[in-house]
């Protein structure tokens, strides 16, 4: 086993920090002793890795060791004082500290979970006792159209390294919601199990609909006379056009209410219902008979849509 740390890692002096990283990532998944039962130098070498990544990890003790100040253990040279001898002075720059700070990277704390694994073993080796690491969670975004959202579905979303994921759907999925594929994350270590994928979705809005809860709200334009007489409209809902019957004497702003054409969601007892508000929409252009009416109508026409709105400003 070269007592070179850099030679250890697989690299030269003039590796960059990025690289010591990498080798040191990619070696302790490779050269674990539970992946090498058979191989007796396998914890030792193990450990060796641990030890270098330890070393050149920091700028302050690599520049040290290229200096020849230190030796690949971190002693001083000369005189050969053993950091071991002061390991428990507050400021000591090899002392092992327990915890890390909040810029630490996820994969170093996955790396040191195993060499901590591998020190608890003890003289058993890793074939007395093997490690076993669960496998990380990792996370995805998706967008889906509403309508699918609602509806439910089966796409499908394409991993960073390639490979397409089936994903389901539910009915009544909501904006934001995270659906847990177990066992599709990273994989486990040993005999750990693997994550699992977290996918957070992002329903695109839709032009018509709007969702509140379980229920879908509509806005729905009419014309005067539709408002004045009632009538049967075609409505849009999200299971398809229904026969919508607006009353006599129908405003813009009320609400209409379509039991059951809402959201279901799997698990819940009962569908949303579709609210419908009425929007009273003037054409365009007006024809001649309908403004002559109208301008008949004007001085006969007692009511006033404002006279409640005209004492609440003076109470």
């Amino acid at each position: 086993m070269p007592d070179d740390p850099y030679k250890v890692l697989g690299l030269t002096k003039s590796a960059t920090a990025d690289e010591i990283k990498k080798a040191y990532r990619k070696l302790v998944r490779t050269s674990h002793p539970d992946l090498h039962p058979d191989d007796p130098a396998a914890e030792d070498r193990f450990k060796a890795i641990g030890a270098a990544y330890d070393l050149l990890k920091k700028p302050e003790t690599r520049a040290r060791y290229d200096a020849g100040e230190i030796d690949a253990q971190g002693a001083e040279r000369p005189p050969r004082q053993y950091y071991r001898d002061f390991a428990d002075t507050s400021d000591n720059a090899y002392r092992q500290r327990s915890g890390f700070g909040a810029d630490t990277d996820p994969a170093d704390i996955f790396a040191e979970i195993l060499r901590n694994r591998a020190r608890q073993s003890g003289g058993g080796g890793f074939g007395a006792q093997r490690a076993s690491v669960r496998g990380a969670d990792l996370r995805y975004s998706l967008e889906v159209p509403f309508l699918e959202a609602v509806l439910g579905t089966k796409t499908r979303i394409t991993l960073p390294d390639g490979q397409a994921l089936s994903v389901s759907i539910p009915k009544g999925t909501a904006d934001g919601q995270t659906l847990r594929l177990r066992g599709k994350g990273a994989p486990g270590f040993g005999q750990g199990p693997a994550g699992d994928a977290l996918i957070t979705v992002s329903v695109r809005p839709h032009p018509v609909f709007h969702r509140d809860g379980d229920d879908i709200l509509l806005t729905l334009p009419i014309t005067i006379e539709e408002a004045i007489l009632g009538g049967k409209v075609s409505t849009p809902t999200i299971h398809g056009p229904v026969d919508l019957t607006i009353p006599p004497g129908s405003s813009s702003g009320r609400i209409l209410r379509l039991r059951g054409r809402g959201v279901e969601r799997a698990g819940a007892k009962e569908k949303g219902d579709q609210k419908v508000e009425l929007k009273i929409v003037v054409p365009p252009e007006v024809d001649a008979d309908l403004r002559d009416f109208l301008a008949a109508r004007r001085g006969k026409n007692t009511f006033d849509p404002r006279i409640d709105l005209m004492k609440g400003g003076h109470s």
